[in-house]
């Protein structure tokens, strides 16, 4: 970690995080919860609101690919998904959804300033993000995809939309 120059679990203040927020809307599977925590701790997210049916830490599966990002990582639950979502829109984040979605925007079309807060809806590996979330959402994005499936994991999702959130940021 020295040599890294990385901080430490505890060292790190709240206000220096990124305004990105990370929802998790009923993902299934603890390994992406855990790869979703230990990718907001790379990129600096400012949290994770875990939703509906989602696992939640402690558990060992999550923890497998988080490697103690629930620890540097705040993080939330909420049962309903729309409460999450009032809430983080009273503190001013605008709510985007990663969805292949009608009037969904390139990812590489979005333009988000500096200090704008941002928080991006992942959804169920399955069924994507709920209607319900859906029609609280400011917009959609989409990563244009080329090949047959036309799907990426959750886990890969949560790391490509974030570098392109914070990637011009400054802290």
């Amino acid at each position: 970690m020295d040599e890294l120059q990385r901080a430490e679990a505890g060292s790190i203040e709240d206000a220096s995080r990124f305004p990105v927020f990370v929802i998790l809307d009923d993902v299934r599977s603890m390994h992406n919860v855990g790869s979703a925590f230990r990718t907001a701790d790379a990129f600096h997210a400012k949290g994770i609101f875990l939703c509906g049916f989602t696992p939640r830490p402690p558990h060992r599966d999550i923890h497998k690919t988080a490697l103690g990002a629930t620890e540097t990582v705040p993080w939330k639950f909420e049962e309903d998904i729309t409460m999450a979502i009032e809430t983080l829109k009273k503190e001013g984040y605008e709510i985007w959804a990663v969805e292949q979605a009608h009037n969904s925007i390139s990812l590489q079309d979005c333009s988000f300033g500096n200090d704008k807060k941002i928080a991006l809806i992942f959804g169920n590996e399955v069924t994507g993000v709920s209607d319900a979330a859906l029609a609280l959402c400011d917009g959609c994005i989409e990563i244009p995809q080329w090949g047959t499936k036309h799907s990426l994991n959750i886990s890969v999702t949560v790391g490509v939309v974030l570098w392109e959130m914070v990637k011009g940021r400054k802290i």
